[in-house]
C-alpha cells in the first residue's frame, strides 16, 4: 500500500525521496557569520534521518541582516569557506537533496540570543557586538526599543544585490534548493505587511507597491540561481492581528484596491502574493504565519497553520508546505494524503527526535533511507520496514 507521505515528488530537476521537510532552525552558534563545528554536529545527525530536504537555518545576506551576532551568514569568502566544509561533510554521508534559507532580519537584527532574552542589542554597544537595524520604516517593534533606521532606495538596491551574491555563493558551495525568508518579521515579510510598512514611495502604500521588494529579490535571484534548481518562499500567511481573524477561509477576494486599504498582512493577501509568485516560477510556498508584532494573537494547536497551507494550494496551484506543530506521522501523512499540502516540514520535532521518518515510517509502514552503519538498530518489530530491504537502497 502506498503511503502519501514516502512519496517522491519532483522539484525542477531534484527528486525528494518522501515528503517529510527538515524546516531551518536558527543555532544561534555562528561566529560573524560562520559556521562552526556545531553547525557540523547538528546538521549531520539530520542529514542521516531519511527526511526528503534538509533545509539549513535563515542564512543572512548581510552582516546587518542577521538576527543575532550567532546567526549564520554568507555574506563574505570566510562564510563560503566555513559553510562549504560542512556541506562538503554531508555530502559524505547523504544523497539527501540540501537546501539554504537565506533572508535579512530588518528590525529584528541585533538582537539577544534567545538563551541570553532575546532582546535588542543597542548599536552602540560593542560588548555586546551590537549594530544599527533597518527596516522600511523607521518603527520600533515594542515602545521600550530604540526604533529601526528606514532604508533608503539606495540600501533597497544593494539588498537585492547582496542577495544575488549569496546565492551565488550558494551555487558554488553546491546547495540544492534555496527558500527565500519572507516569513516571521523578519525585513521582507516587514516590506508585506502594513505594520512595519508605512512608506510613501514605490516600495510602500498599496499592495502592489508591498509586494514589489519581495517580488524583485525573487526575480533577482532566479535569473541567478541555475534553472535545474528550485526555489522557494517562506511566507508568513496572515499576523494574527484583531482587524484579520487569521482564518484561512476568510475573505475570498483577491481585489487588489481592497488590500490597499489593509492594516495588516492577511491570508487573501498571501494568496494574491503567490500567484504572483507561482506566474515567475517559484517552486513552493512554505505557509508559516505571524512574527511582526507582539500584539499577535495566535491560535495554536496541532497544524494550526495546515489549513493556510491548503487555502494557497487550492486557490493558486502553487506546491506548498506545511508547518507548524505537525509532530504525529498519521497527522502528517494525512495532510498530504488529503491535499493540504505537497511536503510537510518540522523543526522542533525534529530537534526532539532527529530520527522522526524513521519512527514515521515504522509507524506508517513506509521505507525509508538510513545509513548502513545504523542498520543493526532497528527493534525486531521494525526490521522489514528500518532493516537491511529498506536501508542503503538509493
Amino acid at each position: 500500500m502506498t503511503v502519501p507521505l514516502f512519496t517522491p515528488f519532483a522539484l525542477r530537476g531534484i527528486t525528494l525521496p518522501n515528503r517529510i521537510v527538515i524546516a531551518p532552525m536558527c543555532q544561534y552558534s555562528a561566529v560573524e557569520g560562520s559556521a562552526q563545528d556545531w553547525h557540523l554536529m547538528h546538521l549531520g545527525q539530520l542529514a542521516m534521518s531519511g527526511a526528503g530536504m534538509l533545509i539549513l537555518e535563515a542564512t543572512a545576506v548581510s552582516a546587518e541582516g542577521r538576527i543575532t551576532p550567532g546567526c549564520l551568514g554568507l555574506y563574505s569568502d570566510e562564510n563560503e569557506a566555513a559553510l562549504r566544509r560542512v556541506v562538503t561533510a554531508l555530502r559524505q554521508i547523504t544523497n539527501m537533496p540540501i537546501g539554504i534559507q537565506i533572508g535579512h532580519a530588518g528590525r529584528k537584527g541585533s538582537s539577544g540570543r534567545p538563551w541570553e532574552r532575546g532582546q535588542l542589542i543597542a548599536a552602540d554597544d560593542r560588548a555586546r557586538e551590537g549594530w544599527q537595524p533597518v527596516a522600511p520604516s523607521a518603527l520600533a517593534i515594542t515602545p521600550d526599543e530604540a526604533p529601526p533606521r528606514a532604508m533608503t532606495v539606495a540600501e533597497i538596491d544593494q539588498l537585492v544585490a547582496d542577495f544575488v551574491r549569496t546565492t551565488e555563493r550558494a551555487q558554488r558551495i553546491g546547495f540544492d534548493a534555496i527558500e527565500l525568508h519572507s516569513a516571521h518579521g523578519y525585513l521582507l515579510h516587514e516590506f508585506l505587511s502594513p505594520v512595519a510598512n508605512q512608506r510613501n514611495d514605490e516600495y510602500g502604500g498599496g499592495f502592489e507597491n508591498r509586494v514589489r521588494l519581495p517580488l524583485r529579490i525573487y526575480d533577482a535571484v532566479r535569473a541567478v540561481w541555475p534553472a535545474e534548481k528550485p526555489l522557494g518562499v517562506r511566507i508568513s500567511t496572515t499576523d494574527w492581528l484583531e482587524n484579520d481573524s487569521g482564518s484561512a477561509s476568510s475573505s475570498t477576494s483577491s481585489n487588489d484596491s481592497e488590500f490597499d486599504q489593509a492594516k495588516t498582512w492577511t491570508p487573501p493577501q498571501s494568496v494574491a502574493l503567490a500567484r504572483r509568485l507561482k506566474a515567475v516560477g517559484c517552486d513552493w510556498i512554505d505557509c508559516s504565519s505571524g512574527g511582526v508584532s507582539p500584539k499577535q494573537q495566535i491560535k495554536l494547536g496541532p497544524g494550526y497553520q495546515v489549513p493556510f497551507s491548503a487555502r494557497i494550494r487550492r486557490e493558486t496551484g502553487v506546491a506548498t508546505i506545511a508547518v507548524g506543530l505537525i509532530t504525529d506521522p498519521q497527522q502528517a501523512n494525512e495532510i498530504i494524503a488529503t491535499g493540504e499540502a505537497d511536503m510537510v516540514a518540522l523543526a522542533r520535532g525534529m530537534l526532539y527526535n532527529p530520527r522522526w521518518p524513521w519512527h514515521a515510517a515504522a509507524a506508517l509502514g513506509a521505507t525509508v533511507e538510513g545509513p548502513r552503519q545504523y542498520w543493526r538498530s532497528t527493534p525486531r518489530e521494525a526490521a522489514q520496514v528500518l532493516g537491511q530491504i529498506v536501508f542503503g537502497q538509493r
